[in-house]
C-alpha cells in the first residue's frame, strides 16, 4: 500500500519538477536556456517564487558543453542552494554522452552542503532521434547501489514499459528501496507516446509506495503534463524537454513560462504545487 501521508498529499498537491537545461539546447537554439550555474540558479529562484518542488540539473563546462565533472556540478548545486535553498536538487547521471559507470558516478561523491538530494537513474538504454543513451544493466545497478549507500534518492526515469519492468527487478533484488519517485517521459520517437493506453499501462505498473511526474518531449510536453495531472501525478517541465511554448512553435519559452503554466493547470484541478519540505517528508529524501 502507498504511504497514507503520500496518498493524502497527492490528492491536494502535485510535484513540479524543472529540467532547465539538459544536454541539447544551446544559446543558438534558444536565448532562454540557462547555461552557467548562476543562470540556472536565477531561473530556479524565479520558478520557486511561483511554485517549484525540485530541479533536475545538467552541468555544462566553461565552453558550454555537457559534462559529468563533479567540480562543475558542485558549482551548480552551490548556486541553486544559495538562490533557492528549499528546492530539492537532482543531479544527472546520464549515459547519453558517456556510458561508463566510473564517469557517471563521480557526482554522487559530492558531500556536505553540496551533496545532491537526488540523482537521475535511467532504467535501460534507449534511442533518441540522433543519439543513444546507453545504460548497461550492471551500470544501472551499480549507480542505484551507490545512491543507496550515499543516501541519495534515485529519480527513476522511465520511457517505456520495459524500464518499468526493470524497476520491479531492482526492487525484487533489494537494490531500490521505497518510497519511489518516477519521471515518466513520453513522446520520444523510440519510446512510449502521449497516448492514454501507453501512460495508463505505465501508471498501472508503478510499484506500491510510488509517486510519479509526467513530462513530454517537444510538442508532447503540454499534453503529457495534462495527462499526468489528471491521473494524480506531478509534472516535469523545462527547456531540456521543449524550447517552445506552443505547438505551432511560434514562441520560444522560458523555464518560468513553463512553471507558471504548470501551476495554472494544477489550480484548475484544485491542487497546488507541492512544497519541497512536503516532498522531502513524504518520499524520505535527505
Amino acid at each position: 500500500m502507498m504511504n497514507p501521508d503520500l496518498a493524502s498529499l497527492m490528492q491536494q498537491t502535485f510535484a513540479v519538477n524543472l529540467a532547465p537545461t539538459g544536454m541539447i539546447p544551446t544559446l543558438d537554439i534558444t536565448p532562454h536556456v540557462p547555461i552557467t550555474p548562476q543562470a540556472v540558479a536565477e531561473d530556479v529562484a524565479k520558478c520557486a517564487s511561483v511554485g517549484l518542488t525540485t530541479v533536475h540539473v545538467h552541468a555544462r563546462d566553461d565552453d558550454g558543453q555537457p559534462t559529468s565533472d563533479p567540480d562543475c556540478y558542485a558549482r551548480y548545486v552551490g548556486a541553486v542552494r544559495e538562490a533557492a535553498g528549499d528546492v530539492l536538487v537532482c543531479v544527472s547521471c546520464s549515459g547519453r554522452n558517456d556510458p561508463r559507470y566510473e564517469t557517471r558516478s563521480r557526482v554522487l561523491d559530492l558531500d556536505g552542503p553540496l551533496k545532491p538530494d537526488m540523482a537521475s537513474l535511467t532504467l535501460s538504454s534507449l534511442n533518441f532521434p540522433r543519439s543513444a543513451s546507453v545504460n548497461a544493466p550492471d551500470t544501472v545497478k551499480r549507480l542505484a547501489e551507490k545512491m543507496r549507500e550515499r543516501g541519495i534518492k534515485p529519480e527513476l526515469e522511465v520511457f517505456d514499459l520495459g524500464m518499468m519492468n526493470y524497476a520491479h527487478y531492482l526492487i525484487d533484488t533489494g537494490v531500490l528501496e521505497p518510497p519511489y519517485y518516477f519521471n515518466i517521459i513520453l513522446g520520444n520517437v523510440a519510446s512510449a507516446q502521449t497516448d492514454l493506453v501507453h501512460l495508463g499501462a505505465l501508471i498501472h505498473d508503478l510499484p506500491d509506495r510510488s509517486y510519479f511526474s509526467v513530462g513530454g518531449v517537444g510538442d508532447s510536453q503540454l499534453v503529457a503534463n495534462v495527462h499526468g495531472l489528471a491521473q494524480g501525478g506531478g509534472v516535469r517541465v523545462g527547456i531540456e524537454d521543449n524550447v517552445w511554448l506552443d505547438a505551432r512553435r511560434s514562441k520560444l519559452c522560458t523555464n518560468l513560462d513553463q512553471v507558471v503554466r504548470a501551476n495554472e493547470l494544477g489550480r484548475l484541478l484544485g491542487k497546488r504545487a507541492m512544497e519541497p519540505r512536503e516532498f522531502r517528508r513524504a518520499l524520505a529524501v535527505g
